[in-house]
């Protein structure tokens, strides 16, 4: 099991990884992992190593993003639709 990175370096990396990200926005695994799996959060995965990584600023803002737009009752469906034109 390796060693969890401390808050002030997760705070400064480039990439993180999910567990990071949950860790800086207080959302549930389940729900960033949902979020991933649905095309709503992008992230690379070199072939060599199975653990997803996260822009970390990028993935924040996108995160912020969606939380605003869940609080304004917006469905999963309307949020990637906005997503697609954020791009």
């Amino acid at each position: 099991m390796s060693r969890q990175r401390d808050l002030e370096v997760i705070q400064k990396a480039e990439y993180v990884t999910i567990g990071e990200l949950v860790r800086l926005t207080g959302m549930r695994y389940s729900t960033l992992k949902f979020y991933t799996e649905e095309g709503m959060i992008p992230f690379v995965q070199p072939e060599h190593n199975l653990t997803r990584r996260y822009k970390r600023e990028e993935s924040m803002e996108r995160i912020c993003l969606i939380k605003s737009l869940r609080e304004e009752g917006k469905t999963i469906p309307e949020i990637k639709e906005v997503l697609k034109q954020e791009k």
